[in-house]
């Protein structure tokens, strides 16, 4: 069964995770995703741990599967005419440039749509260009802050901090994959391209006030932003007896009144300060308290077996390393491991989604810098003299022949 993108061709130029993992995504669902990387190649080729390769490591390895790499000097005339050329035959273009950086190249949408009308031009960068951050830099920590996550992490107690993984990069793909099959299918309906801007800042605002506009969401205001719940300082994994952690939410009225008869305290689901989930809201730290110090009173195990069968949401908590073992990530093979040609044995997890008729695939793995240049630059009708020549004058690249040592970059 093919992709359900199968014959939808992306360009992409774009570094660091949000844009790579963007693409990604549309490769898994069959894309023919053409990356194409400046000659010293995308920046998070020199970031985490390798296997023989030093511009083959972790970071960028986790999201450049599925692509064909094309190594360009955009500032050189050749390479910025080869990319143009692989521009015109392409259905979408993702790119993370400032859109001030993005016009000094001359490949702006204005630029792009006098040789490919119909292209859907997709730029995701830091803030919407309209507003007065538009030309600022961004990256993730910078957009946790400017969005109000940072800031989040001190309501529970202590200073601002950043979440410890890339959530402004990621969420803000999410969005790039949702605006790009959106401009596909109206083409499919009208025939129009067009242009898309996925600002970081305005999709992680977007994201946090779902639920935290809270009493801002009405004019005149019925009271300060923040979801109550969330920002409870006792809101967090329950230690055991054992010294091990629980995640456990007795969120709706059935699950608190089986948890305190679980718990021993039948008395405690007729308690004024908890009979209801609005009143377990309006005193939700002294909640989360008592939810606590019951908790604190068996084993992880204990509590496993009382509560297995119930309705009440109960997860151990799981550390890092543990998601390799999951049993259910097992059941459902998530994850996969494939033999690279030159980095040997490989981790991936499976595209997440499950579609029975057009499945998400890994078809292609990480690409070497430039593997695919003299190909891709051969399908745009250019001959192996001129090929030969732009390699010759660093206009592009190709990847030079591996080195075997064995080596470990941090």
């Amino acid at each position: 069964m093919t992709g359900a993108l199968e014959g939808v061709k992306v360009v992409e130029m774009t570094s660091v995770v949000l844009g790579p993992f963007a693409c990604q995504m549309l490769g898994d669902l069959g894309a023919d995703v053409i990356k194409i990387e400046p000659i010293a190649g995308d920046t998070n080729r020199s970031l985490g741990p390798y296997r023989t390769t030093p511009t083959m490591p972790s970071m960028y390895m986790g999201c450049n599967r599925n692509k064909r790499s094309v190594a360009l000097d955009l500032k050189s005339q050749r390479g910025k005419a080869a990319a143009i050329s692989i521009i015109e035959e392409a259905d979408v273009l993702v790119h993370n440039f400032r859109p001030d950086a993005i016009a000094r190249l001359g490949l702006n949408y204005e630029e792009v749509k006098k040789v490919n009308p119909e292209i859907i031009f997709c730029g995701t960068y830091g803030y919407a260009k309209n507003g007065q951050y538009g030309q600022k830099g961004a990256l993730d920590d910078s957009i946790q802050a400017a969005s109000g996550i940072a800031m989040l992490q001190a309501y529970t107690g202590g200073d601002p901090r950043y979440v410890p993984t890339i959530i402004a990069d990621k969420t803000t793909a999410f969005y790039v994959v949702q605006s790009v099959l959106a401009a596909l299918f109206h083409r499919l309906k009208t025939g129009e391209g067009q242009e898309i801007e996925v600002p970081m800042f305005e999709s992680m605002v977007a994201f946090v006030m779902t639920e935290h506009l809270w009493g801002q969401s009405f004019e005149p205001p019925l009271g300060p932003p923040g979801y109550v719940r969330l920002m409870a300082e006792h809101r967090r994994p329950y230690r055991t007896k054992d010294g091990l952690y629980l995640a456990l939410l007795p969120y709706w009225d059935n699950h608190w009144r089986t948890f305190c008869e679980v718990a021993g305290r039948p008395e405690l689901a007729d308690d004024p300060r908890f009979s209801s989930m609005k009143l377990r809201l309006e005193n939700i730290n002294e909640s989360y308290r008592v939810t606590g110090e019951l908790v604190e009173q068996k084993t992880r195990a204990e509590w496993l077996e009382l509560l297995g069968d119930s309705n009440v949401p109960m997860m151990v908590v799981n550390d890092l390393i543990d998601l390799i073992s999951d049993p259910h990530l097992q059941d459902t093979d998530f994850w996969q491991t494939r033999s690279h040609p030159s980095e040997g044995e490989i981790r991936m997890p499976s595209p997440p989604m499950n579609l029975s008729k057009s499945p998400a695939k890994i078809s292609r793995l990480p690409p070497h810098l430039g593997e695919h240049t003299v190909e891709v630059l051969q399908e745009i009708g250019l001959g192996s003299t001129e090929i030969d020549e732009m390699l010759a004058d660093g206009n592009a690249k190709r990847p030079e022949p591996l080195d075997t040592a064995v080596g470990v970059e941090s």
